[in-house]
């Protein structure tokens, strides 16, 4: 073959060769989950992916004729590198979604890539009130820390708890966890004589404890991330608090079901508000269970397992509503106002506020079966963000 000729056809293969594969990644839609899947908030990486890599195995890989490619990224909950690492997928993988997001700082840091590049962004962990208002593309399906807290709040002042102390993580959602309880606890009446907070990185809570346990309040209030509650359990117990009359409550956080047959006998009878609890007596439920135990070798799907679930749900029905074409502000329409059976309950997203609208249960430890177990006994439904509603 004449040398001219070589070269025209080499060109001409490499060029099919080119177009084969954008036609190949035309055909991809790239999820960026980013999550801690090591250090301290490494339980909450572990249920989302699993939870991810749950619907995904239900519900196939392919959607609108696109394939689904689930990139996972460990931040170690440390922001910086949660913003590196969302840089890098907008830019370099070119991804169609960031979803994930385990502490609020890595969804903040996230923010402004998000807004930049108009991607969404599917909050499925953090839960700080005004996250979903850093960005116009973030989207929510994990929960408020005002919606729990509000709940508890409520319930406590007619169940003979008249004094409280607050002991919370000291960064966003445990500041809203704190306000938006106090707020309301005092409007019933109630008095919190103390809010303590308490570091966020490597916290020890004897010293709050002991604090708690000489004020004597009816009850002590707690939120703790993810992952924490089993240590505030412990020492609570060890300091002999619930035999001094001290009631323990808080949002669900502090009786993480991925944790609470670790804690013992000591937690039952602990009341908690939350929006899930692998005990949710649904069918759903039931079957969103099951299929996560045995495809995690025993693991209890917890709240953030269910965050992460339905996160993917508003996913793949943004891309099927949008029949694979558009980007992300077609995306991010398609995600608003979906209304939809989840395991926790009815919920959907707000079209204004782009965050979740769901029921929050009042639930008490029990032993069910040999285990231990979230019990609901009463439901407030369609609770809205307490923080955007004024």
């Amino acid at each position: 073959m004449p040398k001219q000729l070589f070269i025209r056809a080499s060109v001409l293969a490499v060029t099919a060769l080119v177009a084969t594969y954008s036609i190949a990644q035309d055909n991809i839609f790239k999820i960026g989950l980013i999550l801690p899947m090591t250090g301290q908030q490494a339980s909450t990486g572990r249920q989302i992916e699993a939870a991810a890599k749950l619907y995904m195995a239900q519900n196939g890989d392919t959607v609108a004729g696109k394939k689904i490619q689930l990139i996972v990224k460990d931040d170690t909950s440390v922001p910086d590198v949660t913003k590196r690492l969302a840089q890098e997928l907008v830019v370099n993988d070119k991804v169609n979604v960031l979803a994930g997001f385990g502490i609020t700082p890595s969804a903040l840091a996230t923010a402004p890539i998000a807004t930049q590049s108009k991607t969404p962004e599917v909050v499925m962990a953090a839960a700080t009130s005004s996250i979903t208002q850093a960005s116009p593309y973030i989207v929510r399906t994990s929960f408020t820390l005002p919606q729990a807290a509000v709940s508890m709040a409520d319930w406590a002042p007619k169940n003979g708890i008249k004094t409280v102390v607050t002991l919370v993580s000291d960064y966003g959602p445990g500041l809203d966890a704190e306000k938006y309880f106090k707020e309301r606890f005092l409007f019933n009446g109630g008095q919190v004589p103390e809010s303590l907070r308490v570091p966020l990185r490597g916290p020890d809570f004897a010293p709050f404890l002991q604090k708690v346990r000489d004020l004597k309040p009816d009850a002590l209030f707690v939120f703790v991330p993810s992952g924490a509650g089993a240590a505030v359990m412990k020492q609570f117990l060890e300091r002999g608090m619930d035999k001094a009359g001290i009631k323990l409550i808080g949002t669900g956080d502090v009786t993480d079901d991925d944790q609470l047959n670790d804690m013992g006998d000591g937690a039952l009878g602990v009341v908690t508000s939350h929006h899930y609890s692998a005990d949710h007596p649904s069918p759903l439920n039931t079957k969103f269970v099951d299929a996560f135990t045995k495809a995690n070798k025993g693991l209890r799907p917890n709240f953030m397992a269910v965050g992460g679930y339905d996160g993917m749900r508003v996913i793949y029905e943004a891309l099927r509503t949008t029949k694979g074409q558009g980007g992300g502000d077609a995306l991010l329409a398609a995600m608003k106002g979906q209304i939809f059976e989840s395991p926790r309950g009815p919920i959907f997203i707000d079209a204004q506020t782009r965050d979740i609208v769901q029921n929050i249960y009042l639930r008490k430890v029990e032993r069910k079966n040999g285990q231990l177990y979230n019990v609901e006994f009463a439901v407030i439904k369609d609770v809205k963000d307490p923080g955007k509603t004024k």
